[in-house]
């Protein structure tokens, strides 16, 4: 199972995106769950990652990242090789 963090938050347009494009972009046939993180509900996250939202992680690997296809569908081969 591929379990990913989406840390934004509510309104940011640029989280919105991202998160379509990673649904967009994960594979039909593994199974995956999506959290989304608001980074406002925490302070420690406000302070971590306030200047670059949107970010998506995982257990394994973390990117701050513009949210271009080929940066995620990059992430996601990265998740999948790892994890099998």
């Amino acid at each position: 199972m591929m379990h990913l963090l989406l840390l934004g938050t509510a309104g940011c347009h640029l989280c919105e995106q991202a998160e379509e494009i990673i649904r967009e972009c994960l594979p039909n046939d593994y199974d995956s769950v999506i959290e989304l993180i608001d980074i406002a509900e925490q302070e420690h996250w406000q302070a971590q990652y306030a200047i670059c939202i949107p970010v998506i992680s995982s257990a394994s690997k973390k990117n701050c990242l513009a949210f271009e296809v080929a940066d995620v569908k990059e992430f996601i081969r990265f998740f999948v090789a790892r994890v099998g």
